[in-house]
Parts: C-alpha cells; structure tokens; sequence
C-alpha cells in the first residue's frame, strides 16, 4: 500500500481539503440537473441501506450519530442467513441501478454510478460461489469464514476498540449492545464454518495451526482482563455506571462460551486438514480463485498472465537493483543473496525486543514528518493526512500481514491509523520502513481515503484492491520522485525492493492457488529472489492462501496507473502537469482499472482544452 509524496514539499499556493467534511459537495461546482439530483438521491439511499447491513461502516467513518444513532448499538450479521439477505439487498439495488437512464446524467454522475455497479456485480458473482467471505465494494475476500487474519474474534475486539468511540452513556450502552452481538456474531460464523467443512472446504493445517493459537490466546485469562472489557472500562472513567462489571458479565456468559463453540469447530477442521496450500485443492477452488484474482485486479487477467507480469517486471526491477548494489560493493551473487546480505548487515537492523520497537516507530514518525512536508511538490489540493501509528494488537500478530493503513472518521475527530507489526523487529530494516511509511500512511491510503471523503458517501463505503494497492506503490514511487532517497542509495534500495517485493507476490500468489506450489516452495522462492527475510515471507504467504488474489492487485494497479501516466505526458506534451494529473487520479476516489482509463482520459481532454 505505497502512495507517492511528490510534491509535498513546496506549494504554499496549495490549498488543503477541508477538514470539517459534512459539505460533500463542492462549493462553485455547477447546478446538477433534475436527472443527477434523481440518481444521486438514489445512490444516496443505497449507501444508507448498505451502512444498515454493516453498521461497522458508520462508525468508522463517525458518523453513527443523528439519524443513523441506533446503528452505534449494531453489528453486520456474519451468519449464512444474514449474508442471503445482504446478497439479496445487493440484487436489488443492481436491479435499481440498471433501470436509470444515464443518457443525460453528467460524466460525474455516470461514474458514480459505474462505480457502484461494478462492486456490485463483482460481490453478488462472489456470493454465487458456494462458500466464502465476500466483502462488498472491500479488498478481503476469503474462502474461510475463519482463520488466522479473518474472522469476528479478531475484527470485532480490534474495531470496539478504534473505531467505536465513547463519550455519553448512551455510547457506552451501545458498546455493550455491540458486545453482546459479538457473541452472536461468533456462533453465525461457526455454522458457517461447520457449513463450510461439511463440503469439504477445510483450511491448510498451517493455517488453522496459527488460527487455534491466536484463538486460545483470545480465551485467556479472566475474561475481566480481555480488552473488549479494559476498553470499555478505561473509556467510560468519567460515566457514572457499572461499566466494567457489566461489561464483565457479557464477556464471561455470552462471549466465551461462543468463543469456546468457534474454537471447536477450527479444532475439528484441524483433524481433516491438509498441508495443501492453494485454492486448486478445495472443492471449485479454480472457480472461487478466477473470480478472487478478478475481484482484485478489476480486470480479466488469467492467471498465467499474471504470472508472467509479475516475473517480467521483477526481471525490470532486479536490473535496476543490481546497479545499486554494485555501486555499494555488493556484486556476487544473484540480487536476493545480496539483499540477503544487506538485510543483515548490523547497520540497517535494529535491536530485538522493545528498545528495537521504539526505535522503529521514531523512524516511521521521522518519515511521516519529512512526507508531509514534500507534498505540496505533487499534489494542488491536499489532504489533511491526520494519522497515528499503532502496533498491530499482539494477539493478532502471527496471522496479520506486516503492516496495513487507512484513513479514520470523516469529521477528523478519529485518525487514520498505520498498523505495524512488531512480533519481532528482524521484520524490518531501516531501509524498508521508509517506503512502508510512504505506502500506509502519507500519501498512501491514509491520504488516498481521505480525498474519498469529499464524494458522495457511497464512494467512501466502496474500495477497490487495484486502485487502492496500486495508488499506495505509487505512493512509494512518489517517495522516490519527491527526492526521499536523495542521497541515500541504500533508502532507494529498499523502495526497489518493495515494488519488486509485490511483483513477487503476483507469481508466489498464483503459484499457489494455480500451479500447485507447495508452501514450503513458495517461501524459499519468495525470500530467496527478493532477499526478504524468511521469517516476512512465511507470514506473507500464509497471507496469500487465506486472502487468494489480492496480493495480485498491487503491482497491476500501480502499472496501470503508470501507463495512464505515460500516456498523459505522450499526449499532452508541454500541457502535461505533474501535480494536476495527480489530483485527477486521487480526487476521482477508489474506481475500477476501466474508469480510471476514462478518469484520465478526462483529464487529457481538459488539459487540452
């Protein structure tokens, strides 16, 4: 998730989003005809009906308040019958959208709704498949209901603690309603996964081996001491109530006992499991792969093309490397032995253990600082860039990926968040976290998801993994653009190996789920030819077998997002502009690789214009 940081640096004329946001539309803009009005009306009542079937959505973006105050006390319904009635509200609100007429709606409008029907579509041929989770207008889809990075016993601790925020009594009675619901919520996807076993879709061991320790890890201790209790204890110090106690009391008689119930179930799929990684054991598992690998690059690539994409822009980006590493001395071996060797080398690791920790969250608070102040060098209008840096709770640290960002409460009043791992810091070296910085945070998908707030809120509830993904490695790109690495050929090093790090993830990903790879094969590929650590990569391709074809959505976004790129300067000569072309990609919000084509194809013709 890499974002460029350009032109931060300069432009005192550049002007900053809005932070109070609750005027979406923008001020200046002309009259919307009768027609618009119609069709954003309807858009407008689809997204509040989707923030009803995850009441998770309004709350983080903070706005479970008003009107929508009864949906702070509720929880998406993660049981089989909840999901027919989500796929069955999406069938019609597809229906809906086709019956509009788009001849005279204006090109703002006709996106809006190209966008909207495309997740759409996408999420309702995903719940055709027979099994899985889908994630509507989202990147997660999974075909386990549970395991080591999905799951409500991770998900729904994680968001009462950010994302829902306490300040009345009644905010603290909705938290303990959402607690109680998390117990049901629980036992729905249990039946799933009993659901999911009974076909015979049973996780790799490996998995459920990682699952069943974070899940005992869940259990420990007296339930008085989880954080779904501690959180709320800590938060309501100034609200008279027994908070804490009966916070307590539900933990103990609703929430352990449905926790207990899950962690059956993983136990009985641990006794039938395999050591096959990819999605070609499972049952339809070519199917569920084609249509995860379609959901994620927005685009109809097979899986050999990915592959071969994926190892011809390595071979690219491995040229450039060896370049460096002969400057620095490094010249024997392939470039993953001698990024191997660099990566060890006592000058860029840092110390195991907590001082290390510390050390690596000042060098990320020292990027973030020196990003923000280079983004006036890319971008006319800015994003407030409001993030904090959080370690990624350590219960969720074996399964969870290596770090993950995004932007928080669309009034500002909850930050974006950058999550990092920090289970041991041989994770990261001192010339990876700047990129991983610029990627997560600023001007990645902190900043990228801020710009979605000003569009209508349909557009701030919908993602797509290839513009997201991709926008973050151009937000790397922008590091380096911007001068980040001035200097530095080690720092630069480490952004090459980033962009190659995800054009590995295209073959290791399809290797898995294709071409049978094992993942034993796939670790030693991965760590191997990229000279990432062992220990990144196995957590990474674990990653991969739960999450089949996202990993392919990075490397495909952000070449499509050089291409255009390319293509604007090619045709616009003298009229291209570095910071307008910028502006256009990031201020259209999360769409599709095919409207992004005409995103830019609109920008050409005004720049010519």
């Amino acid at each position: 998730m890499e974002l460029t940081r350009r032109d931060w640096i300069a432009g005192a004329a550049a002007t900053t989003l809005a932070a109070a946001l609750p005027a979406r539309a923008q001020t200046g803009a002309p009259t919307a005809s009768a027609a618009d009005k119609a069709a954003e009306a309807t858009l407008s009542q689809i997204a509040e009906a989707m923030l009803v079937d995850s009441p998770e959505g309004a709350s983080g973006l903070g706005i479970d308040t008003g009107a929508r105050a009864a949906l702070k006390g509720q929880l998406g319904d993660r049981s089989a019958a909840g999901q027919r009635a989500i796929a069955e509200h999406l069938r019609a609100h597809a229906a809906t959208l086709k019956g509009i007429d788009i001849a005279p709606l204006s090109p703002t409008t006709r996106t809006n709704i190209d966008v909207v029907k495309t997740a759409f579509e996408t999420a309702l041929d995903g719940f055709a498949l027979p099994y899985g989770d889908v994630a509507v207008g989202g990147w997660r889809n999974t075909p386990y209901v549970v395991i080591q990075n999905v799951g409500a016993y991770l998900d729904i601790p994680r968001f009462l603690d950010s994302d829902h925020s306490i300040a009345t009594r009644a905010d603290a009675d909705a938290y303990l309603a959402r607690l109680d619901s998390y117990a049901t919520q629980l036992d729905g996807e249990t039946a799933r996964v009993r659901a999911a076993s009974a076909r015979g879709v049973v996780p790799p061991d490996f998995l459920l081996d990682k699952t069943l320790k974070q899940m005992t890890q869940s259990l420990a201790g007296d339930p008085a001491s989880w954080d779904v209790v501690t959180s709320l204890t800590r938060r309501t110090r100034d609200i008279p109530g027994d908070w804490g106690a009966q916070a307590t009391a539900i933990a103990r008689d609703r929430v352990k006992p449905a926790l207990e119930r899950q962690l059956a179930a993983v136990q009985d799929d641990r006794k039938k499991a395999t050591s096959d990684a990819g999605m070609w054991a499972r049952p339809d598992g070519d199917a569920w792969y084609r249509w995860g690998l379609r959901a994620s690059t927005t685009t109809t690539m097979t899986p050999d093309e990915v592959h071969a994409m994926g190892r011809d822009e390595l071979a690219r980006l491995q040229s450039q490397m060896d370049v460096i590493l002969k400057g620095l001395g490094y010249s024997k071996g392939s470039v993953g032995e001698r990024m191997t060797a660099l990566g060890e080398d006592p000058r860029f690791t840092f110390p195991e253990g907590d001082a290390g920790r510390a050390q690596i969250m000042e060098l990320v608070q020292n990027r973030l600082r020196d990003i923000r102040a280079r983004m006036p060098r890319a971008f006319n209008t800015l994003a407030p860039g409001n993030v904090e840096v959080k370690r990624i709770p350590v219960v969720e640290e074996a399964g969870a990926p290596g770090a993950y960002g995004g932007p928080g409460s669309i009034d500002g009043k909850v930050p974006g968040k950058m999550w990092i791992n920090l289970r041991n810091t041989g994770i990261w070296t001192r010339y990876s976290l700047p990129t991983l910085t610029y990627h997560e945070a600023i001007p990645g998908h902190v900043w990228q998801g801020e710009y979605s707030f000003r569009l209508p809120l349909i557009r701030s509830l919908l993602q797509f993994n290839a513009f997201s993904e991709g926008w973050a490695l151009y937000a790397e790109q922008l590091g380096d653009e911007l001068g980040a690495y001035e200097g530095d050929p080690v720092g630069r090093l480490g952004y090459l190996q980033s962009i190659a790090f995800r054009a590995c993830r295209m073959v290791v990903d399809t290797g898995l789920h294709a071409k049978r790879w094992t993942r034993q094969q796939a670790i030693d590929w991965f760590a191997s030819t990229n000279g990432s650590s062992v220990d990144e990569v196995t957590g990474e391709v674990d990653r991969y077998c739960s999450w089949p074809g996202q990993a392919c959505g990075y490397k495909v976004g952000h070449s499509e997002i050089n291409r255009l790129r390319d293509r604007a300067k090619t045709v616009l000569g003298r009229r291209y502009d570095f910071k307008a072309f910028n502006d256009a990609v990031v201020q259209g919000g999360g769409v599709p690789m095919t409207v992004l084509g005409r995103n830019v194809d609109a920008f050409i013709a005004g720049r010519k214009a």
